[in-house]
């Protein structure tokens, strides 16, 4: 039997596909497939014939799926973006990308007036829209019966432009033209992660799904018959409320999940019912120990992490029980081969940090940027996303941070990671950014960009409180010459923290 959304709704049509955590709204998969037909034709019917590019521009709401699996079945190239992103962000993607058409709400109402106006060809189509350019009136002119000549479509993720503008990360083309065809995640999923493939899944998606995890994992699920519970929006405690009401067996986060998690009341800690809750998946970035300790604590060890990139370009995995043995690292090779190599290039020896690259048989581009293509590439054409790390004798894989992250003071190298992790773990902390700033004695200086629990605790005894908490852990040259106090800070809902609005910023004052 074929597993696939198709092969679902022609077995289980009533079987909910899709659900929202806070509505409660559902999706069967029949009415899914149904919505994914007329979306694939709908596709085709705007000249959509190969491999044409639409930007989906949505919070997170139940349209979203059939606009996965509609693309997936004619062959066309969905562009998730980043709702967080200002006009001229997301014109330069819908421009870049080529898209042809834009799919998006009346949430983003403000954006768009700057879309139409920096892109007046693109086409518009919105959700809940009324007028012209309603989406479900055009979906409802179409069949809800497949296309003629289904074709397998692709996802092209662009990256969080953490440095520079975005890039296009475009997949090495489908192996197999057939639409239901299994993927490599499907093998990872059941494999690495032991995820039910018998319907019985119920999983839970806390984070925004224009992300790869998010879209990745959820359609994974979806492909093994399970229901997904989408969050509309993160919050521990609403977290905890869904996966006891709706019985989740498997869920996805990032750490900074993990942090919002420990930081509630213990009350509300243990006021919901966990045990439906068999697998945790975690990655986007370094956990800290500590933190992760607590958590197998509390849910058991059913944690599991993995370390992956938008590029596809291979994974590795750790349960629970390696972790404890190995704690902090994120896992051996699963999929693809581990190398990793000093800066001539030369594979390093074991617990030594270096650049990270994957070998592999399918590699990706960046769309139009053959010089990041190539910055990305070993000379043995093996591929980088940009880490670095070192494997133990064991073969298990750790990471040090992002070498766009890494400052240099006084000469020497400093991984921002190391200083955040320790600062997220002090109780008065609910989360932190350590950044290089501009400085002439040193070139850069650290400084501490940090969010108290309480902004009525922010100030010189907190800053006292800090430094010696973290003394005996950091080195002195590691030590923040600078600690600034903020409410928030720039963190993408996935969790990815956008250093480069905070850098940006402080490179701006010191030329001030």
């Amino acid at each position: 039997m074929s597993m696939h959304p198709i092969a679902h709704a022609a077995a289980r049509p009533d079987h909910p596909a899709v659900i929202m955590a806070g509505s409660g709204a559902q999706m069967t998969f029949k009415e899914m497939d149904e919505a994914s037909n007329r979306f694939a034709h709908l596709l085709r019917a705007r000249g959509f014939e190969g491999s044409e590019a639409f930007g989906v521009l949505l919070e997170n709401r139940m349209e979203y799926f059939p606009l996965i699996w509609g693309s997936q079945r004619c062959g066309a190239m969905l562009v998730p973006i980043s709702t967080r992103l200002t006009a001229p962000e997301i014109s330069y993607i819908l421009r870049d990308a080529e898209a042809k058409l834009l799919i998006t709400s009346p949430a983003y109402a403000d954006v768009l007036e700057g879309i139409r106006t920096e892109l007046p060809d693109l086409e518009v189509l919105l959700t809940d829209g009324g007028g012209d350019d309603d989406f479900a009136a055009a979906l409802d002119e179409h069949s809800p019966k497949p296309v003629e000549d289904p074709a397998p479509g692709q996802v092209m993720l662009y990256s969080s432009g953490t440095t520079g503008r975005p890039k296009g990360v475009r997949p090495a083309p489908p192996a197999d033209p057939d639409i239901q065809a299994a993927v490599p995640l499907m093998g990872l999923a059941i494999m690495g992660a032991g995820m039910p493939a018998d319907g019985s899944m119920v999983y839970l998606c806390p984070a925004p799904l224009y992300h790869a995890a998010p879209i990745g994992w959820a359609s994974t699920a979806q492909r093994l018959g399970g229901t997904i519970v989408v969050m509309e929006k993160f919050d521990p405690e609403d977290a905890l409320a869904a996966i006891e009401k709706y019985k989740i067996t498997d869920s996805q986060w990032v750490p900074t999940h993990f942090v919002r998690f420990l930081k509630l009341d213990p009350e509300a800690r243990a006021r919901y019912d966990l045990s439906s809750h068999q697998r945790a998946l975690h990655a986007a970035a370094p956990c800290p120990v500590p933190i992760k300790h607590e958590m197998i604590e509390w849910w058991g060890p059913i944690i599991n992490e993995y370390y992956a990139g938008s590029e596809g370009i291979g994974m590795t995995l750790v349960k629970s029980e390696q972790w404890l043995e190995h704690p902090g690292t994120v896992g051996a090779a699963i999929y693809g081969k581990l190398h990793i190599c000093g800066p001539d290039g030369e594979e390093v020896p074991a617990n030594t940090d270096g650049l990270i690259y994957f070998e592999n048989d399918l590699l990706p581009s960046y769309h139009k940027d053959p010089e990041k293509t190539k910055e990305a590439m070993h000379p043995k054409g093996w591929m980088t996303l940009g880490d670095i790390g070192h494997v133990n004798e064991a073969g298990y894989l750790f990471l040090t941070d992002r070498k766009s992250h890494m400052i240099i003071s006084g000469g020497v190298n400093i991984y921002p990671q190391e200083i955040e992790n320790l600062l997220v773990t002090h109780e008065k902390i609910m989360d932190a950014a350590v950044i290089g700033a501009p400085c002439p004695e040193l070139g850069e200086k650290v400084v501490a960009v940090v969010q108290p629990m309480d902004m009525a605790d922010a100030g010189d005894a907190l800053e006292a409180e800090l430094r010696d908490f973290l003394a005996p852990n950091l080195a002195r040259i590691k030590m923040p010459k600078q600690f600034d106090f903020r409410p928030e800070l720039p963190r993408e809902a996935n969790g990815k923290l956008y250093k480069r609005e905070l850098r940006d910023e402080y490179a701006a004052k010191a030329e001030g």
